[in-house]
C-alpha cells in the first residue's frame, strides 16, 4: 500500500496513506506505555488514556464525547506495555474535525482533581472486573512472573494501591517525560490527496512544543524458568507456558511468527487445536500467541481445561513441540504454512483501522513501512533450517516457564 510520511519542525510524523473510499480511519500513536512507568506509577499510562477524554481547556466531558459520535464516528483508544494509541473511523469530510479533536485531549487536557478522583474509581472497577476472568488475568501474572521485577511484567491497569496515589503532578510529569513529539506519529488513511493532510496536520500539530527527551528503557534480564500453581476459585483450570523470545529486531521474528501460525494461531487447523481440542476433546480453547517487543519478546502457550486434565494437556503439547524439534518441516509442508500465513495476513489488510494503526508502529518501531510484497518474501524467505533453529531454541520444555490456576470448587 503507497503512503507519504511528512515530518514537522518538532518530530511528528504525519503518514498519509491514500485510499478510495467514504470512510476514514485515522491515529495518534505514542511511543509510550505501561513498561515507561516506575514501580510508583504502575499503571498511570492507562489512566492517562482514560484521562485525556474528561476535559481540556476549552471542551467538558459531553462535549470531548460527542465532538465525534455525535457525526456518526467512532473514537476509542487503548494502552499497552510500549504504545498509547487513539484512533477514530469517520466520514472523509470530517478529517479537520477528527484531527483538531485529537490534539486537543493529547496536548490541551486539564486533568482537574475532580476528574482524577472520579476517573479512579472507573478504573478500579476495571480492575476488579478484570480480575473476575481467569482466562484474562492469568496472562498478566504469566508475564509478571517472566519478567519478575522488570516493568514489563507490570499489569497494564495498575493496582488499587497505585491508582489510589496518583495525583495531577504525577500525570503531568509522566506526560514530560513520556510524550516525546519524535516518537509521535499521526496516520490517516483516506480519500485524501498529501496536501491536505499536511495542510490540515501542520495547522493543528506544528505548534506542539518539542519535546526530544532521551528514551531511557532497560532491557530484561533473562531469569531460570519457574513452574507455580496458584489456588483459584474457580471451575476450570486456566493454564499457560511460555518464554522471553525475540524483539521486533531479531532475523528470527519473522520465522517465529510463522511457528506460532503453525502451532497454534489464527484459526481451528493448527496443530495443538487439531491434537487437543479435535483428536483428544480435552480443551475447548487452545492458542500461541508471539509478540514481539522493542527489546525482547514473549511467545507463549494457553489453554483452559477441566483439573483433571491438566497433566494430560501439558503433557500433549510437549509431545507437539518434541516434535517440530525433532523432525523439522518438509519444503512441502513449510510451503503450506507460509501459504496460510499469507492469506491471512492479505485478509487482515481488509481491517482498515487496525492497518492504520499497524502502519504507525511501524514507523515508529522500523522509521519504515514494509509493503505486503515485502512481507510475503520475508515470509518465503524462512528456510527449514530457520524453523528448526527457532524451534529448539523456543520451545525447549526445560527453559518454558508455566503458570496454571488451579480450581478449588467442584
Amino acid at each position: 500500500m503507497k503512503y507519504n510520511v511528512h515530518t514537522l519542525g518538532n518530530g511528528i510524523r504525519l503518514l498519509h496513506v491514500p485510499a478510495a473510499s467514504s470512510i476514514s480511519h485515522a491515529c495518534i500513536l505514542i511511543n509510550s506505555g505501561s513498561r515507561d512507568e516506575d514501580d510508583a506509577q504502575m499503571g498511570l499510562a492507562h489512566f492517562i488514556e482514560h484521562l485525556v477524554f474528561k476535559r481540556t481547556k476549552k471542551r467538558s466531558t459531553n462535549q470531548i464525547l460527542t465532538r465525534l459520535e455525535s457525526i456518526g464516528a467512532d473514537l476509542n483508544a487503548y494502552t499497552t506495555k510500549e504504545y498509547t494509541c487513539i484512533h477514530a473511523s469517520f466520514l472523509n469530510p470530517y478529517l479537520d474535525r477528527t484531527l483538531e479533536l485529537f490534539n486537543d485531549i493529547v496536548f490541551h487536557s486539564v486533568f482537574p482533581k475532580e476528574e482524577i478522583e472520579k476517573e479512579k474509581g472507573v478504573v478500579l472497577d476495571e480492575i476488579a472486573s478484570y480480575l473476575d476472568q481467569p482466562e484474562e488475568a492469568i496472562n498478566d501474572d504469566f508475564e509478571d512472573q517472566l519478567f519478575a521485577g522488570h516493568a514489563l511484567g507490570r499489569n497494564i491497569l495498575g493496582t488499587p494501591q497505585t491508582v489510589n496515589r496518583f495525583t495531577r503532578n504525577d500525570i503531568l510529569q509522566f506526560i514530560k517525560d513520556n510524550y516525546r513529539t519524535d516518537e509521535i506519529v499521526i496516520a490517516v488513511l483516506g480519500d485524501y490527496t498529501l496536501n491536505k493532510l499536511v495542510k490540515i496536520g501542520t495547522k493543528y500539530f506544528e505548534p506542539v512544543p518539542a519535546n526530544f527527551k532521551e528514551k531511557k528503557r532497560v532491557a530484561p534480564k533473562l531469569a531460570p524458568a519457574k513452574k507455580e500453581v496458584v489456588k483459584k476459585q474457580i471451575m476450570q483450570a486456566h493454564c499457560m507456558m511460555g518464554i522471553p523470545a525475540y524483539s521486533l529486531h531479531h532475523p528470527y521474528k519473522t520465522g517465529l511468527l510463522l511457528l506460532n501460525n503453525i502451532l497454534g494461531g489464527t484459526g481451528m487447523s493448527s496443530i495443538l487445536n487439531l491434537q487437543l481440542r479435535e483428536k483428544y476433546g480435552i480443551a475447548y480453547t487452545i492458542e500461541t500467541n508471539y509478540s514481539p517487543l522493542s527489546d525482547t519478546g514473549i511467545f507463549a502457550c494457553y489453554f483452559g481445561t477441566d483439573k483433571e486434565k491438566v497433566d494430560r494437556a501439558f503433557s500433549l503439547i510437549f509431545k507437539e513441540f518434541k516434535k517440530i524439534k525433532e523432525k523439522p518441516l518438509t519444503p512441502v509442508q513449510l510451503q503450506k504454512a507460509k501459504q496460510k500465513f499469507i492469506g491471512q495476513i492479505a485478509l487482515g489488510e481488509e481491517n482498515r483501522i487496525g492497518l492504520i494503526i499497524s502502519m504507525a508502529k511501524s514507523l515508529i518501531d522500523y522509521h519504515k513501512i514494509d509493503s505486503l510484497e515485502t512481507v510475503f518474501n520475508k515470509i518465503q524467505a524462512v528456510s527449514t533450517t530457520d524453523m528448526a533453529n527457532i524451534a529448539n531454541e523456543i520451545l525447549d520444555e526445560k527453559l518454558l516457564s508455566s503458570l496454571v490456576f488451579a480450581p478449588t470448587l467442584e
